[in-house]
């Protein structure tokens, strides 16, 4: 990747979170008027209209997590750590992932968790490591076939707690493996690709991993699959005041289902899984 200029990094840290804020507003403005267009009765007595207007949620849902993405490209050059409150991370992980067992079932995909400890109290940002994991999570989901399985374990050892979200897909070349933090897109995994956004996903993931102190590696057997390991420091903060409410990028909307909606079929945004 080529280093970034002066410009470049104007752009990212201001520009560009403004025209996200902007297209964000836009887009909850589509998404109300094609709720008043099909409301919710409408959709449930008239399966045309569901399923049309399932196509229409989806893609709003995608676009939504495209300018999240957009609005967070600024955090790839920026430094420093994040703010931490201590918190049980083995139950965050475990509730993060029964929310998104049900749509991974849509995809004929099994979502697995298992712990190493019932509970283990830990500092990490919340709403970063959320997003880190449901990008992992998307990134999983996206490459791992029907039939397949997404496996997320959290490890606490003695000096750091280690996030793992494996999948049984196509898995990586070597070659590729070697930028897979430096890629914008990658297209190759499967065959045919399926939709991708900008493509920073997973170097947003690793500077949320940097900005924990941790940091983020993968591993892949092409056949196989491959295996995100995000490590995190096992300390808790000292700073016992109230951490500042951080901007909703996902608007209001679902996180969980905006992060995964360009891995879902279309029926995962029929009414009936909407409810």
């Amino acid at each position: 990747m080529m280093p970034l200029d002066e410009k470049d990094l104007q752009l990212l840290a201001e520009v560009l979170p403004n025209v996200s804020a902007q297209l964000r507003s836009s887009m909850a403005n589509v998404f109300a008027a094609a709720n008043r267009l099909a409301p919710a009765e409408a959709r449930e007595a008239d399966s045309v209209l569901d399923k049309n207007a399932a196509i229409l949620t989806m893609s709003c849902h995608q676009m939504l997590r495209l300018v999240g993405n957009l609005s967070a490209a600024s955090e790839l050059v920026q430094g420093g750590r994040f703010r931490l409150c201590n918190d049980d991370i083995v139950g965050f992980c475990h509730a993060l992932c029964e929310r998104a067992e049900p749509l991974f079932a849509l995809r004929g995909v099994a979502l697995r968790f298992s712990a190493s400890h019932e509970s283990h109290v830990i500092a990490f940002n919340a709403p970063m490591l959320e997003r880190a994991l449901l990008n992992l999570l998307s990134n999983a989901l996206k490459f791992t076939p029907e039939g397949g399985t997404v496996s997320v374990r959290v490890k606490c050892g003695e000096r750091h707690v280690q996030l793992t979200v494996a999948d049984t897909g196509r898995g990586i070349e070597p070659e590729r493996l070697a930028h897979i933090f430096e890629r914008y897109l990658d297209t190759d995994r499967l065959d045919p690709a399926p939709p991708h956004g900008l493509g920073v996903g997973l170097s947003l993931c690793r500077r949320i991993a940097q900005g924990h102190g941790g940091m983020l590696v993968a591993e892949s057997a092409v056949g196989k699959g491959t295996t995100f390991t995000l490590s995190l420091p096992n300390a808790r903060s000292t700073d016992l005041s109230l951490s500042d409410r951080r901007f909703d990028y996902a608007g209001g909307f679902d996180h969980v289902l905006m992060e995964l909606s360009d891995a879902l079929p279309s029926r995962a945004f029929l009414q009936k899984y909407l409810d």
